[in-house]
């Protein structure tokens, strides 16, 4: 029995990458209409013969975004915003978008989503932190994966991220430019890792300024699957750094509560700039961060991974700009 003919056998007779040979079989963009036509006549003479593998079914051109339903409010959030812009990319490079919401006890449990187990989708954006283990899981079932508005510490993934540790610095240096040195942070630290690198570039502000970071303003935000009420210490700062516009609102309605005005009396940043920041009373001084961009990055990201499995991972991040609005005033305390 003669042996098969492979990828590797057409591409070496036509002088070209197993991958541009793949696309042009596949009829993807990215060849040209002589080099194509060139590769699919020595695939004809060289009797090659498609495997029968899930790249050839009809899934070849769907793509999952699974987003772990902690983080899906349903008022609208910043990876609505995210899903949003990855539909409309991927439909313009030809693919579908196709989503699913994971539950925390299925995350828990190791249960893989249904598109992935019942082969519906041939590669994953991953939106929103899941747990190291469900991620490494989730990989060995797709291996055609990036992930997106996060990154795991030690594990060799394609990722997009926004530039949290920059953004904290940045919001923390602004509030220092206004007057304040009593300022704290708002956001479970180790919940994400967007999280921490916001709360890291706040901790470096405060370094390079000679400002003391105390314990009792470092206040939790959130637990494993929803936002808390936020446990105020009777002794506040001047200022608080939030994680995002989300728990801005919260911290700013919270404050009112207990009878304090912003900016009145405390002044609060956050982070995202999504519709949250605008439509809150007072309107949120906070990081613009572009969630088309990084759709973008992710979709181009994917689809390179897609046309070459084994190339290296990138780890991709997007600055943002500072946007004043009204919930910071000047502090003259010393």
């Amino acid at each position: 029995m003669s042996k098969a003919v492979t990828l590797s056998d057409i591409a070496k007779v036509c002088e070209t990458s197993t991958v541009t040979v793949s696309k042009a079989l596949a009829d993807k963009k990215g060849v040209s209409s002589e080099l194509k036509l060139k590769i699919k006549q020595t695939a004809d003479e060289l009797g090659y013969v498609a495997p029968k593998t899930q790249e050839n079914s009809n899934n070849e051109n769907i793509v999952g975004v699974l987003i772990p339903e902690k983080f899906m409010n349903p008022n609208g959030s910043f990876y609505w915003a995210l899903y949003n812009d990855l539909v409309k990319l991927f439909s313009q490079s030809g693919y579908f978008c196709l989503i699913e919401i994971l539950s925390e006890d299925n995350e828990n449990e190791l249960i893989m989503p249904k598109m992935i187990t019942d082969g519906t989708v041939s590669a994953l954006v991953s939106l929103g932190q899941l747990s190291r283990e469900y991620i490494v899981a989730l990989k060995r079932k797709m291996p055609k994966m990036i992930l997106l508005d996060y990154y795991i510490h030690g594990l060799d993934f394609d990722c997009v991220t926004s530039d949290g540790y920059g953004g904290g610095y940045e919001l923390t240096s602004y509030l220092i430019g206004k007057g304040h040195k009593k300022i704290g942070f708002i956001g479970t630290v180790k919940a994400t890792s967007s999280i921490f690198d916001r709360y890291m570039g706040y901790m470096k502000a405060m370094i390079d300024n000679d400002l003391k970071v105390k314990d009792e303003w470092t206040l939790d935000d959130r637990n494993n699957r929803e936002f808390i009420r936020i446990a105020f210490p009777e002794t506040l700062p001047t200022a608080f750094v939030c994680n995002c516009d989300e728990t801005a609102f919260h911290a700013i309605k919270q404050l009112e509560e207990i009878g304090l005005k912003v900016p009145e009396d405390i002044s609060v940043v956050g982070y995202d700039n999504y519709l949250i920041s605008e439509v809150c009373n007072p309107s949120i001084t906070t990081m613009n961060i572009d969630s088309r961009r990084m759709a973008d990055k992710a979709v181009k990201l994917l689809i390179s991974r897609i046309e070459d499995p084994l190339r290296d991972t990138q780890s991709i991040k997007i600055g943002g700009s500072l946007i004043e609005k009204a919930s910071v005033a000047s502090c003259a305390e010393q």
